[in-house]
């Protein structure tokens, strides 16, 4: 299963609970620089904002029970996290509460499926208590 399959299959999953959010940051294989092979698509380097925005377009397509949205041109988002070019954050309250590895090495759906089950299971639908009184 890829990467983008297991992340699809995660969202339906539990958007229950969770409100997903794509930050859609540089191209890290522009089909104009660094090539990969196994690119779905044929995007180049972004070299303004218009450019990025379209390049987006092909992710929401690609989850659509998902927000996206788009860094800036600075790339200020995908420095502040670290993400160069993918990242899995979980965010609660305003704080990050798990922070995956970079990727691709570093990406890892199943701990992300993991944290979100545990959370299920203890806030969402805890255990009722028996009290004896």
């Amino acid at each position: 299963m890829t990467r983008l399959a297991a992340f699809q299959r995660v969202v339906r999953q539990y958007t229950d609970i969770a409100d997903f959010l794509v930050v859609y940051i540089e191209e890290a294989h522009p089909s104009d620089g660094w090539v990969s092979s196994d690119a779905p698509y044929q995007i180049p380097k972004h070299r303004c904002l218009e450019d990025r925005l379209r390049a987006a377009q092909l992710m929401l397509t690609e989850v659509p029970e998902s927000n996206v949205v788009v860094d800036n041109m600075d790339n200020s988002s995908n420095a502040a996290y670290g993400a160069y070019f993918e990242r899995l954050y979980i965010v609660m309250d305003e704080m990050v509460v798990y922070q995956g590895g970079r990727g691709p090495e570093g990406y890892r759906i199943s701990e992300l499926k993991n944290w979100l089950e545990q959370y299920r299971k203890e806030v969402v639908d805890p255990q009722s208590a028996v009290l004896c009184v």
